[in-house]
């Protein structure tokens, strides 16, 4: 799965990256200039050199007994040390008279020419008497020359390493500044959902993000009314239909006792299975509308153990499986959790339903509220896999089953769940067990 990438992220790579190249770029262009600086500094240093020795070497030779003989000058203080200027004393026909210290005896490899050659090993200016029976070439190292221009770049490319990491930090603190807005404005949207349409305040945003804006709040006005409309419809629809279903659900019973012919009395009986399937699903259209209005999300406060105790009272009182109802409270003392109490029995009756419908009938339906505040409604059934439990929790889906059922329970029961900051987690098998199935519900918040 490809990861998607930030807009702050993206915005500091491509800023780090601009940076540090325009860096470095001035990095090399502040070498190459300093490196023609330096090539001047110093041809004018050895050209300066020669041009003053030229007058002391020929007072030197005047006053020598022999001057054609070759002499080395001596270093005058302490051991010889290498010198980043050496120069050679040639005559006319390249006999060397006089060299410094650290210089080859050897003749150098610049021709007897006044001016500047490059060699190997440096760099080398002749300067000449008037009359060019003398010259003097001076030369300095290549390698000092490199050395200078490597320890001038590194002076330059040092501060770098420090502006850089500072810019970028810079830059990183701005870009999250100025981005505040479109991370609120994402944060806003991100929190809409079924239970919380309400239109986002534009306090604070920059003029780009108001069409934005303006836009999302549109949408959701359109979905509000849409859901308005589809909400009211399934309520009216099921508020209208309970009378008539529960009339002619009466009548049938009527007719049901007075018949005596047992083909009549077959065919009533299914008229009134059809009306008491019909009025079920009727109970579960009122529930789901009520759900969606969000009946769930209050700021009120109601205490689990009493609620699982008034509806598994009801269960005992108006099931046939009364006998097959178990409740447990682990807890010592009451369990709050913020939300609706109807909202959280209308749960309770759709899970401990389902696990009387689905479950096997000769097994009990255990009911426990543990030490953790966690409800754990439990029953014996084959176990199904991952793809069918996260299927049964579609609206009108329904398992392997042949139990009666409008596949609208557990729907309902995440939606309201939901609305209560409490997650709904089906688990087949039940841990520890090789079959069964478990409804857990789990609150995030306590009161």
């Amino acid at each position: 799965m490809r990861r998607v990438r930030s807009l702050a992220g993206q915005l500091m790579l491509w800023i780090t990256a601009t940076i540090t190249l325009l860096w470095l770029v001035a990095v090399g262009f502040g070498a190459f200039v300093m490196h023609d600086e330096f090539g001047e500094i110093f041809d004018s240093a050895l050209q300066e050199t020669a041009e003053r020795l030229v007058p002391l070497v020929v007072d030197d030779l005047r006053h020598r007994d022999n001057p054609n003989d070759s002499r080395r000058i001596e270093a005058t203080r302490g051991p010889a040390q290498e010198e980043y200027l050496t120069y050679q004393v040639r005559d006319a026909t390249g006999r060397v008279l006089l060299h410094s210290h650290t210089a080859a005896a050897r003749p150098f490899g610049a021709p007897l020419k006044v001016g500047f050659w490059q060699g190997e090993k440096g760099r080398i200016y002749t300067a000449a008497t008037m009359d060019e029976t003398i010259f003097v070439q001076v030369q300095d190292s290549a390698a000092e020359r490199r050395e200078a221009t490597r320890e001038g770049s590194l002076a330059l490319l040092l501060p770098v390493l420090l502006i850089v990491p500072l810019t970028i930090t810079a830059v990183w603190f701005v870009v999250r500044r100025v981005l505040a807005p479109v991370e609120t404005l994402r944060a806003a949207i991100g929190e809409k959902d079924g239970g919380n349409l309400a239109a986002i305040e534009a306090a604070g945003l920059p003029q780009e993000l108001r069409p934005i804006l303006r836009s999302v709040n549109l949408l959701l006005a359109r979905l509000r009314a849409v859901l308005a409309a589809e909400r009211e419809f399934t309520a009216n629809s099921a508020h209208e239909l309970r009378t008539p279903i529960a009339g002619a659900l009466a009548q049938t019973q009527l007719l049901l006792a007075g018949l005596t012919d047992a083909p009549a009395r077959g065919r009533a009986r299914q008229i009134e299975a059809s009306l008491q399937k019909l009025a079920r699903l009727t109970e579960k259209l009122l529930q789901l509308a009520r759900a969606e209005a969000g009946i769930g999300a209050t700021q009120t406060t109601f205490d689990v153990a009493d609620v699982i105790g008034v509806v598994v009272t009801d269960f005992q009182r108006a099931s046939d499986d009364a006998g097959r109802i178990c409740f447990q409270n682990e807890l010592a003392g009451p369990a709050l959790r913020e939300g609706a109490a109807d909202a959280f029995a209308i749960v309770l009756r759709n899970l401990i339903e389902n696990a009387l419908l689905h479950g096997s009938p000769d097994a009990p339906v255990d009911i426990c509220l543990t030490e953790r505040g966690i409800v754990r409604i439990r029953n014996a059934a084959p176990p199904i896999g991952e793809a069918e439990l996260a299927a049964v929790r579609e609206r009108f889906a329904r398992g392997r089953t042949l139990a009666s059922g409008s596949g609208l329970g557990l729907s309902i029961a995440d939606r309201l769940l939901a609305q209560m900051q409490a997650t709904l987690v089906l688990t087949s098998p039940i841990p520890g067990r090789v079959d069964g199935f478990q409804a857990e519900i789990v609150f995030s918040v306590t009161a």
